[in-house]
């Protein structure tokens, strides 16, 4: 499956409507960014059950200010709509294989029954 642009019109939408979403705020000038692209791309087509969206933080200032991003390349997890993860910097394909698998792991209503925060419920 191919990424998703998202902005601000489809942002909200696009979490809250999808079982599993990884994000990926991403700038044309950015090395790391560079680097992780062909990486996020191979996750993305080998994982057609999810939705893989980007970004670009240059178009989007709004959306990635009130995403809170203060660094690029920053991954970004939702399930059913929740942040579930989120991390500046580049990440080898090992260990993005490794996060989906987490992703997709994670009991989200067993966690929320447990009062848990699952805002960092994921570790890289």
């Amino acid at each position: 499956m191919a990424t998703t642009a998202l902005t601000a019109q489809n942002f909200e939408q696009t979490l809250t409507g999808n079982e599993l979403v990884l994000v990926d705020f991403w700038a044309t000038w950015c090395g790391p960014c560079k680097a992780f692209g062909p990486v996020y791309e191979k996750a993305s087509e080998a994982n057609p059950d999810i939705v893989f969206a980007k970004v670009d933080i240059d178009q989007n200032q709004e959306l990635a200010s009130a995403a809170d991003i203060k660094a690029v390349p920053t991954l970004m997890i939702a399930k059913k709509g929740q942040i579930i993860f989120k991390q500046a910097g580049a990440l080898r394909s090992s260990d993005l294989d490794d996060l989906i698998s987490q992703a997709k792991n994670l009991d989200l209503d067993a966690a929320n029954a447990k009062g848990q925060d699952t805002s960092e419920s994921l570790k890289a």
